[in-house]
Protein backbone atom coordinates (compact mmCIF):
# COMPACT_ATOMS: atom_id res chain seq x y z
CA UNK A 1 0.00 0.00 0.00
CA UNK A 2 0.67 3.56 -0.71
CA UNK A 3 2.12 5.46 2.53
CA UNK A 4 1.84 9.24 2.38
CA UNK A 5 4.32 11.17 4.51
CA UNK A 6 6.50 7.88 5.45
CA UNK A 7 9.54 9.18 5.62
CA UNK A 8 8.97 12.58 6.77
CA UNK A 9 11.72 15.01 8.01
CA UNK A 10 10.26 18.16 8.34
CA UNK A 11 11.41 21.00 10.82
CA UNK A 12 7.90 22.01 12.40
CA UNK A 13 9.12 23.46 15.33
CA UNK A 14 11.63 26.06 13.56
CA UNK A 15 8.35 27.11 11.38
CA UNK A 16 6.11 28.07 15.04
CA UNK A 17 7.21 31.65 14.52
CA UNK A 18 5.72 31.67 10.87
CA UNK A 19 2.52 29.76 12.66
CA UNK A 20 2.12 32.39 15.88
CA UNK A 21 1.89 35.40 13.34
CA UNK A 22 -0.58 33.30 11.14
CA UNK A 23 -2.68 32.48 14.14
CA UNK A 24 -2.93 36.12 15.34
CA UNK A 25 -3.25 37.43 12.02
CA UNK A 26 -6.59 34.84 12.54
CA UNK A 27 -7.79 35.19 15.41
CA UNK A 28 -7.03 39.28 16.67
CA UNK A 29 -9.66 40.47 13.90
CA UNK A 30 -12.09 37.65 14.49
CA UNK A 31 -12.11 38.42 18.15
CA UNK A 32 -12.99 42.24 17.33
CA UNK A 33 -15.93 40.98 15.16
CA UNK A 34 -17.30 38.44 17.69
CA UNK A 35 -16.94 41.60 20.58
CA UNK A 36 -18.91 44.14 18.22
CA UNK A 37 -21.71 41.12 16.07
CA UNK A 38 -21.23 38.68 18.42
CA UNK A 39 -23.22 34.74 18.33
CA UNK A 40 -26.59 34.37 16.48
CA UNK A 41 -28.37 32.22 18.93
CA UNK A 42 -31.38 29.38 17.87
CA UNK A 43 -34.44 29.96 19.39
CA UNK A 44 -33.66 26.66 21.77
CA UNK A 45 -31.44 29.44 23.33
CA UNK A 46 -33.66 32.47 22.68
CA UNK A 47 -36.85 31.11 22.79
CA UNK A 48 -39.68 30.38 20.41
CA UNK A 49 -42.79 28.36 19.58
CA UNK A 50 -42.39 24.87 18.87
CA UNK A 51 -45.69 23.33 16.50
CA UNK A 52 -45.90 20.08 15.49
CA UNK A 53 -47.59 18.93 12.62
CA UNK A 54 -49.22 15.89 10.71
CA UNK A 55 -49.59 16.63 6.70
CA UNK A 56 -51.72 13.86 4.48
CA UNK A 57 -48.70 13.96 1.79
CA UNK A 58 -44.93 14.06 3.13
CA UNK A 59 -43.86 17.08 2.33
CA UNK A 60 -40.31 18.90 1.29
CA UNK A 61 -38.98 20.56 4.51
CA UNK A 62 -37.27 23.02 2.29
CA UNK A 63 -40.85 23.99 1.09
CA UNK A 64 -41.89 24.84 4.63
CA UNK A 65 -39.29 27.09 5.10
CA UNK A 66 -39.50 28.97 2.42
CA UNK A 67 -43.27 29.43 3.08
CA UNK A 68 -42.52 30.24 6.70
CA UNK A 69 -39.73 33.00 5.81
CA UNK A 70 -42.23 34.87 3.23
CA UNK A 71 -44.45 35.14 6.37
CA UNK A 72 -41.87 37.23 8.57
CA UNK A 73 -40.48 33.89 10.30
CA UNK A 74 -37.03 33.30 9.13
CA UNK A 75 -34.44 31.01 10.26
CA UNK A 76 -37.03 28.65 11.15
CA UNK A 77 -36.11 24.73 12.33
CA UNK A 78 -37.99 21.90 10.75
CA UNK A 79 -36.96 18.55 11.55
CA UNK A 80 -39.22 15.25 10.81
CA UNK A 81 -40.24 12.53 13.42
CA UNK A 82 -42.14 9.53 13.35
CA UNK A 83 -43.17 9.27 9.85
CA UNK A 84 -42.72 10.86 6.97
CA UNK A 85 -45.57 13.04 7.35
CA UNK A 86 -44.60 14.72 10.86
CA UNK A 87 -42.41 17.66 11.08
CA UNK A 88 -41.69 19.55 14.27
CA UNK A 89 -41.18 23.37 13.83
CA UNK A 90 -39.29 25.37 15.92
CA UNK A 91 -40.08 28.71 15.00
CA UNK A 92 -39.95 32.71 16.44
CA UNK A 93 -41.53 35.43 14.30
CA UNK A 94 -39.43 38.52 13.32
CA UNK A 95 -42.41 40.58 12.20
CA UNK A 96 -42.46 44.32 13.83
CA UNK A 97 -45.63 44.71 15.93
CA UNK A 98 -45.67 41.10 16.90
CA UNK A 99 -44.40 39.68 20.51
CA UNK A 100 -41.93 37.05 19.13
CA UNK A 101 -41.99 35.47 22.82
CA UNK A 102 -46.17 34.90 22.57
CA UNK A 103 -46.64 31.35 22.08
CA UNK A 104 -50.15 31.98 20.62
CA UNK A 105 -49.29 34.88 18.15
CA UNK A 106 -46.08 32.84 16.55
CA UNK A 107 -48.15 29.70 16.30
CA UNK A 108 -50.66 31.64 14.13
CA UNK A 109 -48.34 32.98 12.00
CA UNK A 110 -46.95 29.36 11.72
CA UNK A 111 -50.72 28.28 10.67
CA UNK A 112 -51.07 31.13 8.61
CA UNK A 113 -47.94 30.48 6.45
CA UNK A 114 -48.98 26.82 6.03
CA UNK A 115 -52.50 27.26 4.74
CA UNK A 116 -51.23 29.84 2.17
CA UNK A 117 -48.73 27.23 1.16
CA UNK A 118 -50.09 23.93 1.67
CA UNK A 119 -53.43 25.01 1.78
CA UNK A 120 -56.11 24.86 4.78
CA UNK A 121 -57.60 21.46 5.92
CA UNK A 122 -54.18 19.84 4.39
CA UNK A 123 -52.54 19.44 7.60
CA UNK A 124 -53.49 19.20 11.46
CA UNK A 125 -51.77 20.71 14.52
CA UNK A 126 -50.75 17.92 16.66
CA UNK A 127 -49.43 20.55 19.19
CA UNK A 128 -48.10 23.88 20.34
CA UNK A 129 -45.75 25.12 23.01
CA UNK A 130 -43.39 27.83 24.34
CA UNK A 131 -39.55 27.65 25.12
CA UNK A 132 -39.45 31.01 26.79
CA UNK A 133 -36.71 33.37 27.19
CA UNK A 134 -35.14 32.39 30.56
CA UNK A 135 -35.44 28.83 29.60
CA UNK A 136 -33.21 29.58 26.56
CA UNK A 137 -31.08 31.35 28.57
CA UNK A 138 -30.68 28.07 31.23
CA UNK A 139 -30.23 26.13 28.11
CA UNK A 140 -27.31 28.85 26.76
CA UNK A 141 -25.73 28.74 30.45
CA UNK A 142 -25.79 24.59 30.31
CA UNK A 143 -24.70 24.45 27.07
CA UNK A 144 -21.17 26.68 27.82
CA UNK A 145 -21.19 24.60 31.12
CA UNK A 146 -20.88 21.49 29.17
CA UNK A 147 -18.03 22.19 26.62
CA UNK A 148 -16.28 23.77 29.36
CA UNK A 149 -16.55 20.73 32.03
CA UNK A 150 -15.98 18.16 29.62
CA UNK A 151 -12.80 20.15 28.56
CA UNK A 152 -11.12 20.07 31.96
CA UNK A 153 -12.68 16.82 32.71
CA UNK A 154 -10.66 15.65 29.33
CA UNK A 155 -7.44 17.99 30.41
CA UNK A 156 -7.26 16.53 33.80
CA UNK A 157 -6.83 12.78 32.18
CA UNK A 158 -4.06 14.21 30.09
CA UNK A 159 -2.18 15.72 33.11
CA UNK A 160 -2.42 12.52 35.42
CA UNK A 161 -1.69 10.22 32.05
CA UNK A 162 1.91 12.53 31.29
CA UNK A 163 2.74 15.09 33.42
CA UNK A 164 1.50 18.47 34.02
CA UNK A 165 3.75 20.44 31.19
CA UNK A 166 2.26 18.11 28.94
CA UNK A 167 -1.30 18.99 30.14
CA UNK A 168 -1.12 22.20 29.92
CA UNK A 169 0.23 22.62 26.83
CA UNK A 170 -2.71 20.81 25.47
CA UNK A 171 -5.10 23.15 27.75
CA UNK A 172 -3.29 25.98 25.46
CA UNK A 173 -4.09 24.46 22.56
CA UNK A 174 -7.55 22.85 23.06
CA UNK A 175 -8.58 27.00 24.09
CA UNK A 176 -6.97 28.11 20.74
CA UNK A 177 -9.40 25.40 19.14
CA UNK A 178 -12.15 26.47 20.95
CA UNK A 179 -11.57 30.28 20.16
CA UNK A 180 -11.06 29.58 16.77
CA UNK A 181 -14.23 27.30 16.58
CA UNK A 182 -16.02 30.09 18.09
CA UNK A 183 -14.97 32.93 16.09
CA UNK A 184 -15.61 30.51 12.63
CA UNK A 185 -19.49 30.23 14.15
CA UNK A 186 -19.84 33.98 14.23
CA UNK A 187 -18.13 35.11 11.09
CA UNK A 188 -20.25 32.73 9.31
CA UNK A 189 -23.23 33.45 11.07
CA UNK A 190 -24.39 29.94 11.89
CA UNK A 191 -26.59 29.74 14.65
CA UNK A 192 -25.87 28.31 17.87
CA UNK A 193 -28.04 25.62 18.24
CA UNK A 194 -27.90 22.01 20.32
CA UNK A 195 -26.64 20.61 16.89
CA UNK A 196 -23.63 23.50 17.30
CA UNK A 197 -23.08 22.92 20.66
CA UNK A 198 -22.80 19.07 19.81
CA UNK A 199 -20.00 19.36 17.04
CA UNK A 200 -18.16 21.52 19.03
CA UNK A 201 -18.12 18.86 21.76
CA UNK A 202 -16.95 16.27 18.77
CA UNK A 203 -14.61 19.11 17.99
CA UNK A 204 -12.73 19.16 21.58
CA UNK A 205 -12.59 15.35 21.57
CA UNK A 206 -10.91 15.40 18.23
CA UNK A 207 -8.65 17.80 18.66
CA UNK A 208 -7.44 16.39 22.27
CA UNK A 209 -6.81 12.65 20.15
CA UNK A 210 -4.95 14.38 17.67
CA UNK A 211 -2.78 15.87 20.57
CA UNK A 212 -2.69 13.05 22.66
CA UNK A 213 -1.09 10.93 20.35
CA UNK A 214 1.84 13.12 19.38
CA UNK A 215 2.55 13.70 23.09
CA UNK A 216 2.34 10.24 23.44
CA UNK A 217 4.65 9.33 20.47
CA UNK A 218 7.14 12.22 22.17
CA UNK A 219 7.09 10.22 25.01
CA UNK A 220 7.88 7.29 23.70
CA UNK A 221 10.86 8.78 21.60
CA UNK A 222 12.15 10.86 24.93
CA UNK A 223 13.34 7.62 26.33
CA UNK A 224 13.62 5.88 22.84
CA UNK A 225 16.43 8.40 21.68
CA UNK A 226 18.19 9.88 24.84
CA UNK A 227 21.14 11.36 23.07
CA UNK A 228 18.77 13.74 21.00
CA UNK A 229 17.58 17.04 22.38
CA UNK A 230 14.33 18.00 22.69
CA UNK A 231 13.37 19.90 19.84
CA UNK A 232 14.53 17.04 17.85
CA UNK A 233 12.29 14.88 19.32
CA UNK A 234 9.29 17.21 18.72
CA UNK A 235 9.78 16.73 15.33
CA UNK A 236 10.56 13.48 15.28
CA UNK A 237 7.21 12.41 16.69
CA UNK A 238 5.33 14.78 14.53
CA UNK A 239 6.77 13.59 11.79
CA UNK A 240 5.99 9.93 12.57
CA UNK A 241 2.56 10.54 13.60
CA UNK A 242 2.37 12.53 10.05
CA UNK A 243 1.07 9.58 8.02
CA UNK A 244 -1.82 8.69 10.19
CA UNK A 245 -3.15 12.23 10.43
CA UNK A 246 -3.01 12.86 6.58
CA UNK A 247 -4.94 9.70 6.34
CA UNK A 248 -7.42 10.35 9.20
CA UNK A 249 -8.22 14.04 8.97
CA UNK A 250 -8.56 13.62 4.83
CA UNK A 251 -11.33 10.97 5.15
CA UNK A 252 -12.35 12.61 7.94
CA UNK A 253 -12.66 15.74 5.76
CA UNK A 254 -13.99 14.22 2.73
CA UNK A 255 -17.38 12.56 5.11
CA UNK A 256 -17.63 15.63 6.38
CA UNK A 257 -17.76 17.87 3.31
CA UNK A 258 -20.34 15.40 1.69
CA UNK A 259 -22.56 15.92 4.78
CA UNK A 260 -22.47 19.46 4.21
CA UNK A 261 -23.41 19.63 0.92
CA UNK A 262 -26.08 16.57 0.75
CA UNK A 263 -27.17 16.82 4.11
CA UNK A 264 -29.95 19.44 4.32
CA UNK A 265 -30.32 22.69 6.74
CA UNK A 266 -30.46 20.33 9.64
CA UNK A 267 -27.50 18.73 9.89
CA UNK A 268 -25.25 21.36 7.80
CA UNK A 269 -24.15 23.33 10.64
CA UNK A 270 -22.75 20.35 12.23
CA UNK A 271 -20.74 19.59 9.31
CA UNK A 272 -19.44 22.65 8.64
CA UNK A 273 -18.11 23.62 12.18
CA UNK A 274 -16.64 19.73 12.73
CA UNK A 275 -14.65 20.34 8.85
CA UNK A 276 -13.44 23.64 10.88
CA UNK A 277 -12.41 21.96 14.00
CA UNK A 278 -10.96 18.90 12.23
CA UNK A 279 -8.28 21.66 10.32
CA UNK A 280 -7.91 23.95 13.00
CA UNK A 281 -7.37 20.82 15.67
CA UNK A 282 -4.45 19.10 13.28
CA UNK A 283 -2.89 22.84 13.22
CA UNK A 284 -3.28 23.31 16.76
CA UNK A 285 -1.82 20.06 17.66
CA UNK A 286 1.34 20.81 14.97
CA UNK A 287 1.96 24.17 15.75
CA UNK A 288 0.26 25.25 18.96
CA UNK A 289 0.59 22.64 21.58
CA UNK A 290 3.89 20.75 20.56
CA UNK A 291 5.45 24.55 20.75
CA UNK A 292 3.88 25.28 23.84
CA UNK A 293 5.31 22.18 25.28
CA UNK A 294 8.90 23.29 24.15
CA UNK A 295 8.34 26.86 25.47
CA UNK A 296 6.49 25.48 29.14
CA UNK A 297 9.69 22.99 28.72
CA UNK A 298 11.93 25.94 28.55
CA UNK A 299 10.86 27.72 31.34
CA UNK A 300 10.27 25.16 33.72
CA UNK A 301 12.51 22.31 32.58
CA UNK A 302 11.84 18.82 33.68
CA UNK A 303 13.79 15.48 33.68
CA UNK A 304 13.82 14.60 29.91
CA UNK A 305 13.87 18.76 28.52
CA UNK A 306 17.30 17.82 27.18
CA UNK A 307 18.87 21.13 25.14
CA UNK A 308 15.77 22.70 25.23
CA UNK A 309 17.84 26.44 25.12
CA UNK A 310 19.24 24.99 22.07
CA UNK A 311 16.81 26.17 19.04
CA UNK A 312 19.60 25.64 16.29
CA UNK A 313 18.06 23.45 13.47
CA UNK A 314 18.90 19.99 13.34
CA UNK A 315 21.51 18.37 10.87
CA UNK A 316 19.22 16.10 8.13
CA UNK A 317 15.98 18.10 9.42
CA UNK A 318 14.42 19.70 6.56
CA UNK A 319 12.88 23.25 6.75
CA UNK A 320 9.36 23.95 6.29
CA UNK A 321 8.79 26.81 3.79
CA UNK A 322 6.34 29.08 4.50
CA UNK A 323 3.47 29.21 1.91
CA UNK A 324 4.06 32.31 -0.61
Amino acid sequence: MTRFFANANYDFIGFRKYAYGLTAAVLLPGLLFLLFVGLSYSIEFTGGTLVQIRTEQPVDAGLLRSALDAQGIPGSEIQSFGSAQDYSIRARVAKEGTDANNTEETAKAVTAALDASLGAGSYTVLSSGGVGPKVGGELRTQAFMAIFLSFFAVLAYLAWRFEWRFGLAAVGATAHDILATIIFIAVMRIEVSLVVVGAVLSMVGYSLNDTIIIFDRVREDLHKYRRDDFISVLNRSINETLPRSVLTHTTTLATLVALAILGGQVIRPFALVMAFGVFTGTFSSIYIAAPLLLAIEQKWPGADARGVKSSAPRAGITKVQPAG
